[in-house]
């Protein structure tokens, strides 16, 4: 009796495991964009604001020019997605057909020596009365079903480039919110650039430990990394913009 339910279990497993794959890869698709959409947001918006404080002391005008980098950014970055995603898409289910092709193939040999077993023995001659013929047979069942069931699951996973671009252009948004939530709580320049550059600085270690996380890189040093990246762009913009402005020159 023991024997019997074992088998069950370990059935039951496997296809919850399965369940579990499919449903994480279909989650991570989007999250993914999702991560990259904020992070670049967050960075792009925070830079162009900073470039812009260099050579503007105008509250007005660097929010202005942040919620006008946010839109432009999160539209570029939807397109974007839309296209690689969608080329990724059409890859995969060209070699999603090219695979349930092969199995059709496999499943029709595996019929049509199925019919040659079958024939009486005085018919003719036929080699799949053999042990051997017999394996392939089997072995030819077997691996149709398998394919079968690989190109259904494939088909399920693939990605979607409406929900990646969707994902994309309003995570984008979300992060450019930081930088311009923070220009709005400053009124003087510098405390306005130095309360931008820390709050950019403390999202830029969550995004950079949240995408870590989700790819199962280390979290502290992809944080550390994300977070030296974005020092190097806000300076860099930051330095190249500053000989623009005229009020203090």
């Amino acid at each position: 009796m023991a024997t019997s339910v074992e088998p069950c279990a370990e059935v039951k497993l496997s296809v919850a495991d399965d369940e579990y794959r499919r449903d994480t890869l279909i989650r991570a698709q989007w999250l993914r964009a999702a991560i990259l959409g904020a992070n670049d947001g967050l960075l792009s918006t925070t830079s162009l604001m900073l470039g812009v404080g260099a050579a503007k002391e105008d509250r007005d005008f660097m929010i202005i020019s942040g919620i006008a980098g946010a839109v432009a950014g999160a539209c570029s970055m939807a397109v974007g997605e839309f296209v690689s995603v969608s080329t990724q898409r059409d890859i995969e289910q060209t070699t999603l057909d090219t695979r349930k092709s092969n199995a059709e193939s496999m499943k029709s040999d595996a019929e049509s020596v199925k019919i040659q077993e079958s024939l009486p023995v005085g018919a003719v001659f036929s080699p799949a009365r053999s042990p051997f013929m017999r394996v392939v047979v089997r072995d030819a069942r077997e691996n149709h079903l398998q394919e079968s069931r690989q190109g259904d699951e494939a088909g399920e996973t693939l990605p979607n480039p409406y929900k990646a671009a969707g994902a994309s252009a309003l995570a984008f948004l979300c992060g450019s919110l930081f930088p311009i939530v923070s220009a709005l709580a400053f009124s003087h320049h510098k405390m306005r650039i130095v309360g931008i550059v820390v709050v950019t600085s403390v999202a830029l270690l969550g995004f950079g430990g949240a995408g870590a996380r989700l790819g199962g890189s280390p979290v502290r040093a992809s944080a550390m990394r994300v977070l030296l990246g974005g020092w190097v762009s806000m300076a860099v913009t930051y330095a190249l913009l500053k000989p623009l402005d005229r009020d203090h020159t």
